[in-house]
């Protein structure tokens, strides 16, 4: 089941035409314009558009007045016979969305091209490159079974780049002094993805925490006593103070609409408010609100993409050891990992920072399964998206707080060189769900170069 809707915004309205030539198969044409829909109304958007075939500026014409009044945000054309590209400029001109082009193949017969749709796509790319616009394609028969994987991997890409320009990240606090994976620019993250973000104290999420009522810490921590074993074993007044900060920070989630938090959760949170806020930002992060630490916004933004794009929630974590011997990494985080990422067999215990001493840290290992990593990147001063994929193997905990030992796709000695020598950031953001090919259409989308971890 794909998540389309996990995101922050309504389902993409996706304007569709079919262009056509009478000099061609028509009626071949039309019924792969009827598969073709078919298809397509098993995605769930709002497809917009009509069946029929158009053969002429007119007809398109129509089409483009109704379709102005939908506000649409994708224009698919189906290009189902060769033509020139005159009308494909004119609706480049008409909407100003990305163009998204869906071309047919069709079988070597030693006769006529039926269709040549191939290379009507191929006219309309040229002519939108000379005036500088960009487009994307696919190129697949409506009864190929790759077709629907393909289109719901640009449909996922498109969802989550609307989400991400009516994306508001809260800032609360600055990054560590000497964290440079940290800092980011925010003209340039609204530049490249359309997200804002909203600066904001400690000390005023501290006040919030503190306002919040007795009776609502203590319908929190009966939620938390079903799911984290252990509660009654730390430190009571820190754990408390702990729950305060979840319930304040899913409190601004509801009334003012983040939909994530960056977090600077050291140390002022272990020598001012007296508590450790990995464990609160870990049930967040189980519930898709998008929580980073040590104010990394750019963590948070990655971890909302892959929420995004995949069918589980995400976290960013550390890459913190390389075993040469049996080829595996460890990624590691204080305690940040969603709890559906805990290992079945084992249990989710209630744990204190391995350094400050205090709760809430949920202590975990990761469950085995193929996972995606990836990162919103400024390393060398590029803009550009890091991509991997690898394998989580059942293993104990290797250090307190969370972590999962890995089988990446390539040796674990290359991946950390490529790390080191790309001068990568720290954090990685981690899902168990394959959205490798969403990623790539992603980043073709917010023209962005990707560096293939893996």
């Amino acid at each position: 089941m794909l998540n389309y809707e996990m995101g922050n915004s309504d389902p993409l309205q996706v304007g569709v035409l079919s262009l056509a030539r009478p000099t061609f198969d028509v009626q071949f044409a039309e019924q792969v314009c009827e598969d073709a829909w078919d298809l397509l109304g098993k995605i769930p958007v709002n497809w917009i558009g009509s069946r029929k075939l158009l053969f002429d500026a007119e007809s398109v014409e129509s089409q483009i007045a109704k379709l102005k009044k939908e506000h649409i945000d994708l224009l698919l054309i189906m290009q189902l016979t060769f033509t020139d590209a005159t009308m494909t400029v004119k609706l480049a001109e008409s909407f100003d969305v990305p163009l998204f082009f869906w071309s047919f193949p069709e079988k070597r017969t030693g006769g006529r091209l039926r269709l040549n749709s191939l290379c009507g796509v191929n006219l309309a790319s040229h002519a939108l490159g000379k005036s500088g616009i960009q487009c994307d394609y696919i190129n697949f028969s409506p009864n190929d079974p790759e077709t629907s994987e393909a289109l719901s991997s640009w449909i996922r890409a498109f969802q989550t780049r609307k989400n991400l320009s009516q994306t508001k990240i809260a800032l609360i606090g600055k990054h560590p002094d000497g964290f440079h994976t940290c800092a980011f620019d925010s003209e340039k993250l609204n530049e490249i993805s359309g997200a804002k973000v909203e600066q904001m104290e400690l000390e005023d999420l501290f006040d919030e925490a503190d306002r919040i009522e007795q009776k609502t810490i203590n319908l929190i921590r009966n939620e938390l006593d079903s799911k984290i074993n252990g509660l009654e074993l730390v430190e009571q007044e820190p754990l408390e103070k702990s729950i305060r900060i979840l319930s304040a920070l899913r409190k601004k989630a509801e009334n003012e609409g983040f939909q994530g938090f960056s977090v600077r959760c050291w140390p002022e949170f272990f020598t001012e408010y007296g508590c450790a806020a990995c464990g609160a930002m870990g049930i967040l992060n189980s519930q898709g609100i998008a929580s980073g630490c040590e104010a990394d916004v750019y963590g948070t933004i990655s971890t909302l993409i892959l929420n995004w794009l995949g069918e589980d929630p995400s976290f960013i974590a550390d890459l913190v050891d390389i075993d040469k011997n049996d080829d595996t990494g460890v990624f590691w985080h204080c305690g940040l990992a969603p709890l559906n990422m805990a290992d079945a067999d084992l249990p989710v215990e209630a744990g204190i920072h391995s350094n400050r001493k205090k709760p809430l840290v949920n202590e975990f290992a990761l469950k085995p399964g193929e996972v995606t990593i990836f990162r919103l990147s400024q390393s060398l001063n590029l803009s550009r998206m890091v991509i991997g994929k690898g394998k989580m193997i059942k293993a104990p905990k290797s250090f307190s707080g969370t972590s999962g030992v890995i089988r990446f796709e390539k040796p674990s000695t290359q991946v950390l060189d490529t790390i080191i020598r790309e001068g990568l950031e720290h954090h990685f953001a981690i899902t168990y769900s394959d959205v490798y090919k969403p990623l790539k259409v992603l980043a073709r989308q917010l023209n962005l170069p990707v560096l293939e971890l893996t």
